[in-house]
């Protein structure tokens, strides 16, 4: 009788305790996601870079790539060009490094970034000069 009675309160336990961890493991994906729906915020763009650059040292491009496209949003909003080509650059240099560790990884969304930040006038010289290199290393797979 006392096993049904043990059995009974470790199953109550594991019923009270349970909700808890599903909600601190649902908080904690969502604060280590990026919102699209942030506010523009300068804020906003440095937490996106720091955790860009986190994830990258980490060689966890993927996401990465997400930190920078909303690094790419955030400096948009705040009209900051030139921030957004390096942004550009960035994300598109995600996305070689996925290549790189596995070459079926598309490169034409690369591609497209690059480009589109050698189109930005606001883009410094040192700025163009690694969207370039980069290009150069995606035109290098891509067949036109």
């Amino acid at each position: 009788m006392k096993r049904v009675g043990y059995l009974g309160l470790v199953v109550i336990l594991f019923l009270a305790v349970q909700p808890f961890f599903t909600l601190m493991a649902m908080a904690q994906e969502q604060q280590e996601q990026p919102a699209s729906d942030l506010p523009i915020s300068w804020d906003n763009w440095r937490e996106a870079k720091l955790k860009a650059e986190e994830y990258d040292q980490a060689g966890d491009y993927a996401r990465a790539l997400q930190y920078y496209l909303e690094y790419i949003r955030q400096a948009e909003g705040l009209g900051r060009l030139d921030i957004v080509a390096w942004g550009k650059n960035n994300a598109a240099y995600m996305i070689i490094k996925q290549h790189k560790q596995d070459p079926a990884i598309d490169l034409a969304p690369a591609k497209k970034l690059l480009e589109e930040g050698l189109n930005l006038a606001e883009a410094t010289e040192d700025c163009r000069a690694k969207l370039q290199s980069n290009l150069a290393y995606v035109k290098s797979f891509i067949k036109e």
